[in-house]
């Protein structure tokens, strides 16, 4: 029985994920920054028949991630996998128009956090011999370019370069390091553009792109989970969204209309 521990996992693709962990046979540990949305995901996962460790961690500050690979290994024993997941991101607009505090917020958890996650967990891996680490992509990650979202792409691009350069320093030390491609998902910080609980819905065109080339986050995760299992070698990107999966879903646009925001 292995076990995990997924950072920003009480929403989203993170806690979908950690349903199909729990499903497959893994012991759990889930995080995040606010207790409340933590505390919800415990309860819904228990109502499945599952129990789940929680530890409340802000992956920004480098002490609480120390704790919660700590409070992780305490309570398990071992950390075989370790997923950097949590991530925010902004509404779109130009890039001098973000705020320095936003501009912080967002380097500080999509890559600040992703180094001191991968820092924690490759230590504590190489000490008890084993072990994985995963980084989540997104939008920027193969370079990709849109208007409005040039902070966040960088912020992936360069998670994206630093998870390579990890791996290559981590061969010969029996912990590796992977990528984690999900493509376009669904979740409430795609609903909810300007915060979740926001009355303000994602532009039109935004739905129309993820209507086609979108899914739902159970989708991708039966997926990811699954690849994940099998133990990938150290540097595999695991990605969803392949070239030749985005042309058919093109080409499939032209009979069937799909509605994932209802």
């Amino acid at each position: 029985m292995k076990n995990i521990v997924i950072t920003g996992s009480s929403r989203g693709i993170g806690f979908a994920l950690a349903q199909r962990f729990l499903e497959m046979g893994y012991r759990v540990t889930l995080s995040g920054v606010n207790s409340d949305n933590l505390h919800r995901a415990a309860a819904s996962l228990a109502t499945q028949g599952y129990q789940v460790q929680c530890v409340l961690c802000d992956v920004t500050d480098r002490k609480e991630v120390e704790t919660l690979w700590r409070r992780a290994q305490s309570h398990w024993g071992t950390v075989d996998i370790w997923i950097n997941n949590a991530g925010i991101v902004h509404t779109e607009t130009s890039i001098w128009e973000v705020t320095a505090d936003e501009v912080q917020r967002l380097v500080d958890t999509n890559l600040v956090g992703v180094v001191y996650g991968s820092q924690v967990a490759a230590a504590g891996m190489i000490e008890q011999g084993y072990g994985t680490i995963y980084n989540m992509e997104g939008f920027g990650s193969n370079n990709e370019m849109r208007r409005g979202l040039s902070l966040y792409g960088s912020t992936k691009r360069g998670l994206t370069y630093f998870t390579k350069a990890l791996a290559k320093e981590l061969r010969g030390s029996g912990v590796k390091a992977c990528l984690l491609s999900p493509g376009m998902v669904v979740t409430d910080l795609v609903k909810h553009p300007a915060g979740f609980g926001s009355s303000v819905a994602p532009r039109p065109e935004v739905v129309r792109v993820f209507n086609i080339l979108g899914d739902k986050p159970e989708t991708v995760t039966q997926f990811l989970a699954q690849r994940i299992d099998r133990s990938p070698r150290t540097g595999t990107r695991i990605s969803w969204l392949t070239p030749r999966k985005i042309v058919w879903r093109f080409l499939m646009s032209l009979f069937v209309k799909r509605d994932l925001f209802s």
